[in-house]
């Protein structure tokens, strides 16, 4: 049993529980050498003499090793010591997504955008290195305070490489965000784990899981039969442009599916554009369900004999008489066919006789950057293109405000005469004015700010005293003014409230000793507790604080106090005054 105060290793001092699996636990440690705190996760007792378990815990070590991403939880340590199979990690002070959407029920647009690209880009850094999670859900993702996430739990990870693991089909991890293809028994690719993003990315916009049942059984087979509730119609104000990720994610073929995870990032990176508010819903190419039709293949008994007219197919045991009236049909379906095959081999001569000298010639695309729309147009039609009508305006900083910035298809492309060409029509610098963000959701001003302009945006805690009506997550202030104009790389620091709490005072107060205790273990702080013989105050009183009322409390800090103590009527002498003898204060020391 792993307690508080020992070591593993002789280097990492448990200071308590922080998570229980089922396949191991994890505690909070310091590492005594380099004097840090680290996440410890320590196969369970009566897992570590099973093999097949030891085996998948070292290859989420070996998995997780080989990961260097600011959203993938860092590990630094693997060991066994004393039978206790240790992973040593980074720890993140934070709270799990699950933590965050039951006490938000669920995330605004800009914040799931937010968490999504994160994911994705870890995902990307995973799936490059040849690592599939397989588990990925909100339980294994954690966030900051500053709204970046990591994601942990790479216990169930496989490398696609690896020649040597076990269970490869055995469905694994949540139901609730299992792809069609592992409830199915088939085993992991990388579109696996786009799939439970893409119900992750649903649940964070509805706050509720698309697929319930009473087990996990019905839940998964709901995972391979039915198609995704909209998350439009829980919430209309979603663009459509953010549903199709969603979608495509959780598609029940895999070939419907973004082919990787980059797909799905660069489209995450655009989705809140304007020029993006009124795609179309997406439709699949491939369907999502493929049924093959099952024959029923009649059994001619041992005993039967086949008459010397019938033909007959046999396969293995199974015997299949073909009357002559099927072989008859069969012959009138083939002769149909070949009719068929000839009429459009004749008809595709007479195409290519009749246009054959008549091939439209290729045009190499004239560059017209930088001239006037209207003299592009000229340009364009004089070398036999057709010109789009609308351009498209996109901001670009290399080129006046009406030049064009280039033409799609781009210049110097050899393309079909009388081909149609859009012209991208330049906008100029991009300017962006800076609102009053105060009292506004940080993690969503930030996404706005990053992801839509383009900026570099900086978030600091500021001192905050406790109040019932504070919330952490609200901007308190922001380096820029409303009204300053700013451009793509600018920075910006916005500032969310720092919570602390204050001491009390417990001399005036009254608090008794065991109220002191309490509060000295909610706030992890080091009590002292010194007692002084006084007639001026009643025996168990407070007289002193080490810590003056109304000062800010630090986590892990030290506090003495100094209670009251009935005085020792033997250090008074025959005059009623006290000895010169010192009677020594007592302490105790509750850590």
């Amino acid at each position: 049993m792993i307690t508080k105060g020992q070591r593993i290793n002789d280097r990492y001092e448990i200071i308590k529980s922080i998570g229980e699996g089922g396949m191991a636990n994890v505690y909070l440690a310091i590492d005594v050498i380099l004097d840090r705190k680290v996440a410890i996760k320590i196969l369970r007792g009566d897992l570590a003499n099973d093999e097949k378990f030891i085996r998948r815990f070292q290859r989420e070590a070996l998995a997780a090793s080989s990961l260097s991403h600011p959203n993938i939880v860092e590990m630094y340590d693997v060991g066994e010591d004393n039978g206790n199979y240790y992973i040593v990690m980074e720890y993140v002070e934070g709270r799990t997504l699950k933590q965050l959407l039951k006490k938000r029920g669920h995330l605004t647009v800009g914040e799931a955008v937010d968490i999504m690209l994160q994911l994705t880009d870890g995902m990307m850094h995973a799936h490059d290195s040849y690592i599939i999670h397989r588990d990925l859900k909100p339980q294994n993702i954690m966030i900051q305070e500053n709204g970046q996430i990591k994601i942990t739990d790479f216990g169930i990870a496989m490398a696609l490489n690896s020649t040597q693991l076990t269970q490869t089909n055995s469905v694994m991890g949540s139901v609730h965000y299992l792809p069609p293809e592992q409830a199915s028994g088939k085993g992991s690719t990388i579109k696996s784990d786009i799939y439970s993003m893409g119900i992750l990315f649903y649940e964070l916009l509805t706050g509720v899981l698309p697929f319930k049942g009473e087990n996990a059984v019905e839940i998964a087979l709901k995972q391979m039969k039915e198609a995704i509730p909209s998350v439009r119609k829980q919430n209309p104000n979603i663009p459509q442009s953010v549903e199709n990720i969603v979608i495509k994610a959780t598609a029940k073929n895999p070939k419907n599916r973004y082919n990787d995870v980059r797909e799905m990032y660069n489209e995450l990176k655009t989705c809140l554009n304007d020029d993006k508010k009124d795609v179309d819903r997406v439709i699949f190419k491939y369907p999502e369900h493929e049924n093959e039709d099952t024959k029923k293949i009649p059994v001619i008994k041992k005993d039967e004999k086949s008459k010397p007219n019938d033909s007959v197919e046999s396969t293995g045991d199974i015997v299949k008489e073909i009357p002559k009236e099927e072989n008859k049909k069969s012959n009138k379906i083939i002769a149909i066919l070949l009719g068929i095959l000839i009429f459009v081999f004749v008809l595709i001569a007479v195409i290519f006789y009749f246009t054959a000298g008549r091939k439209i010639p290729n045009v190499t695309v004239p560059d017209v950057s930088g001239m006037s729309v209207v003299d592009a147009e000229q340009v364009l039609t004089d070398a036999g293109f057709v010109v789009k009508a609308e351009t498209i305006k996109v901001a670009d900083e290399n080129y006046e405000e009406g030049e064009v910035v280039k033409t799609d298809p781009a210049k110097g492309r050899s393309i079909k005469k009388g081909k149609t060409i859009t012209i991208y029509e330049s906008l100029g610098e991009k300017v962006y004015v800076i609102e009053d963000y105060t009292g506004k959701n940080y993690i969503e001003i930030q996404t706005l700010l990053k992801n839509v302009h383009g900026l570099e945006v900086k978030i600091e805690k500021k001192d905050v005293e406790l109040t019932d009506d504070i919330d952490d997550q609200i901007i308190i202030d922001q380096s820029l003014t409303a009204g300053v104009e700013v451009k793509a790389g600018d920075k910006i620091t916005l500032y969310i409230p720092n919570v602390y709490e204050e001491y009390p005072d417990f001399v005036n107060e009254e608090w008794s000793i065991d109220d002191i205790k309490a509060f000295c273990d909610k706030y992890n702080l080091t009590l002292t507790i010194a007692y002084e013989q006084t007639d001026d105050y009643e025996p168990g009183a407070i007289m002193r604080q080490s810590r003056a009322a109304k000062t800010k409390i630090v986590n892990g800090a030290s506090l003495k106090i100094t209670v009251a103590k009935e005085m020792d009527k033997s250090s008074i002498d025959t005059t009623g005054e006290p000895s010169n003898k010192e009677t020594p204060d007592e302490e105790d020391t509750t850590p």
